[in-house]
């Protein structure tokens, strides 16, 4: 890829600000490197943490990304009937070199027909929903298939963001980034994931069945959607 290298990330209301924040911090280190925050306007976009994101640019007028991704927080859910956002998003990795999400952005990018086919991961509770939207569900931390890359939960963007930079740029790239950051990750506890020794199990089955219930039924209409618009494509 060109030196000049363009990141966009959607930015919406509800948004997990780490989903964006990070990843952006990391891509933004490579010179020649332009990250934009997209929305439908520019106006400031209230996180999941109460403070504001400022986009730096609307759909109408955003360039066309290099790297396309989609960050994750309940927000995302009430996107995958949007119409509008839904076009954004096809519009934007019909001309991306990569698409990719962090998070529950992958229902995005599922509900816009990207995954379809496609392995992908997403955060641990809603992991099994990817399923509904034609994507084969896949418990590493970042996947790669294809130009497509999902990242995990939350966290897992910063693993993800430095998948993408060695795709895009090389390793050597992604290591300077790493080391210029102070990734050095050595978690107090060993209860990051439900796999994890000392994950509360109670607190696993709890979460499941709580986002599930929330979440399941506008995953369903996404996909019924999702149908529908493959069943009039065909015809």
């Amino acid at each position: 890829m060109a030196d000049a290298v363009r990141f966009l990330a959607l930015v919406f209301p509800n948004v997990t600000q780490l989903d964006v924040t990070g990843p952006a911090q990391f891509f933004s280190a490579p010179a020649g490197v332009t990250v934009d925050l997209a929305w439908k306007t520019r106006e400031p976009v209230v996180t999941d943490v109460g403070f504001a994101i400022v986009p730096t640019t609307d759909f109408a007028s955003a360039p066309q990304a290099d790297v396309l991704m989609i960050p994750g927080g309940q927000g995302v859910f009430d996107l995958l009937e949007d119409a509008e956002t839904l076009a954004f998003v096809r519009q934007q990795a019909a001309g991306a070199r990569y698409v990719t999400s962090v998070c529950t952005g992958a229902f995005l990018l599922g509900a816009a027909g990207l995954l379809v086919g496609k392995r992908a991961t997403t955060h641990w509770n809603s992991h099994a929903l990817l399923a509904l939207l034609g994507a084969t569900p896949d418990s590493a931390r970042v996947v790669r298939d294809g130009n497509v890359i999902t990242g995990g939960g939350v966290t897992a963007g910063l693993d993800f963001a430095l998948t993408v930079l060695a795709e895009v740029f090389d390793e050597k790239t992604a290591r300077a980034v790493q080391l210029g950051y102070e990734y050095d990750p050595a978690p107090r506890f060993d209860a990051g994931h439900p796999s994890r020794p000392e994950a509360d199990q109670g607190q696993v089955e709890h979460t499941l069945a709580i986002r599930g219930a929330l979440r399941e039924p506008v995953v369903r209409r996404a996909a019924a959607a999702l149908a529908g618009l493959d069943a009039s494509t065909a015809s």
